[in-house]
């Protein structure tokens, strides 16, 4: 008969429980047991030896609602270096109130049931790194003065965050939030991090603010965010999330980046004094962008892919649009465009004398001609004048749709063959392409004015009278004689 082999020790890196060989709970000096397996007479001598302001140290312990009261009531709801990593809360955990005036771990920690830290103070770090909440979470109004790291932490129902204010750095890395989740009013007075983020229903960030950076980089919002009223002091990033719901935006003062991001529901952003890069952005569904006080510059459109994409009061001046995927699905409302360089150029080229008139042109425009630093890879006039041709339908207002016209046909002027090209230029001198019926009111005025200055030159040389020519004789006239009576 074969001895039963021997349980495995626990990896846990202390003293663990002797009571059960599975238990890992931190054992108490001198019982060489955790708090839970303790007799009532030990237990109650252990809690004689807690005091307000010490150190606590519950690693692994298995916690009930009664055992948990009973601690925090023994340490004046007052911790020191409180160490709970690995421990597992069965009942409610009710930290309300509760101040940590040192280091507060709670690294793998289960929470079976309702865990609230409502008010909590964390006067330094606080530490919930890949902890499990079974339940509702609760850190609404909890203050933090240091760090706050709750990376790859996994929500299985609605966490509260509203109001908390986090005095340091916050990481949100890899969390997971399986309800409803809040940070309506917290304050962040350092970087605020969700990198790659799992967000299963909704979230809300109503008027949340960030001392340094929001970053979302490859967060997923699959049942819709809400970030209005949103300040973040160095930028907001977006970039590479994934929204199959809708996504509410709404900020000013910092750069919001969207690089690569992919919107599926509905997109609504209200930016005011903010530059904003859509570069490799998928909007699948209605998406609408609007400027407010201060400005909104959009930085780039290379690849965008939007099926209906609204821009209002936003500046283009130095956006190229060659690389939006469909042109024809932009809506610019509003908007603000480039302009050719002002003044007269004098060369050896056709024409010699050359004139811009305030004309709205695209950035891509000022690229080919070399007003502005060229595009990569560089657009050939011929692309432009598409490119023109299906922008003309997007803008709001008659004036820019003609000026873009305009462009167009100056586009294929240049793209065109040496005998065409001729055409065009008389074409454009003399009326500009049509678009421009006061060039040709000039020419008429010029050659009306020309035909009257040599009318009154031919007249001016001739005075009035009858023509010239050979001298008519004239009859002799004799006087009556004195002496005829």
């Amino acid at each position: 008969m074969t001895s039963p082999r021997k349980p495995l020790p626990l990896v846990t890196g202390w003293p663990t429980c002797a009571a059960r060989a599975a238990c890992p709970g931190v054992a108490w000096a001198p019982y060489g047991r955790c708090l839970a397996h303790l007799a009532p007479a030990e237990l109650d001598e252990a809690l004689r030896g807690l005091a307000p302001g010490r150190g606590l140290d519950l690693r692994g312990t298995l916690l009930d609602e009664e055992l948990l009261t009973r601690v925090l009531s023994a340490a004046g709801r007052h911790l020191g270096r409180a160490r709970f990593d690995r421990a597992v809360f069965t009942g409610p955990a009710r930290f309300g109130e509760v101040v940590f005036a040192g280091d507060a771990t709670f690294d793998h920690a289960r929470f079976d049931r309702l865990a609230t830290f409502f008010g909590t103070r964390f006067t330094r770090n606080a530490s919930f790194r890949e902890a499990c909440f079974s339940r509702e979470l609760s850190l609404h109004g909890t203050r933090l003065r240091g760090h706050g790291t709750f990376d790859r932490m996994r929500a299985g129902s609605d966490a509260l965050f509203g109001e908390a204010r986090f005095g340091r750095d916050a990481s949100f890395r890899g969390a997971e939030f399986h309800g409803f989740a809040a940070f309506d009013g917290a304050v962040f007075d350092g970087d605020g991090i969700f990198r790659g983020a799992r967000f299963r229903r909704a979230v809300s960030l109503r008027k949340t603010a960030f001392g340094g950076t929001a970053g979302f980089e490859g967060a997923a919002f699959h049942g819709g965010a809400f970030l209005t009223g949103v300040r973040a002091r160095r930028r907001l990033v977006l970039s590479g999330v994934h929204a199959p719901g809708p996504l509410e935006l709404e900020t000013s003062g910092c750069p919001v980046d969207l690089r690569g991001a992919r919107v599926l529901g509905r997109f609504a952003a209200r930016l005011a004094d903010t530059d904003l890069d859509l570069r490799e952005a998928v909007l699948a569904g209605p998406a609408t962008v609007t400027g407010g006080a201060g400005g909104l510059r959009v930085v780039s459109l290379d690849r965008l892919d939007a099926r209906a994409l609204t821009l209002r009061g936003a500046d283009l001046s130095g956006c190229r649009l060659a690389g939006v995927v469909r042109p024809e699905a932009l809506r610019l409302a509003g908007c603000v465009f480039a302009a050719p360089p002002a003044g007269v150029r004098v060369g050896l080229r056709w024409p010699p004398v050359l004139w811009w008139n305030g004309r709205r042109v695209l950035a891509d425009e000022q690229a080919v001609r070399g007003w502005a630093a060229p595009a990569e890879p560089a657009l050939d006039p011929a692309s432009l004048a598409g490119l023109y041709e299906r922008l003309r339908r997007a803008v709001d207002d008659a004036q820019t749709s003609a000026d873009f016209a305009f462009g167009a046909m100056d586009m294929r002027r240049l793209a065109a063959r040496r005998r065409a090209r001729l055409i065009l230029a008389a074409y454009w001198l003399a009326c500009g392409y049509g678009l421009r019926m006061g060039r040709a009111a000039a020419w008429a005025a010029a050659a009306a004015a020309i035909a009257a200055g040599a009318l009154v030159f031919a007249t001016g040389s001739h005075p009035a009278g009858r023509p010239v020519g050979h001298r008519s004789p004239v009859p002799a006239v004799h006087a009556p004689s004195p002496h005829t009576g």
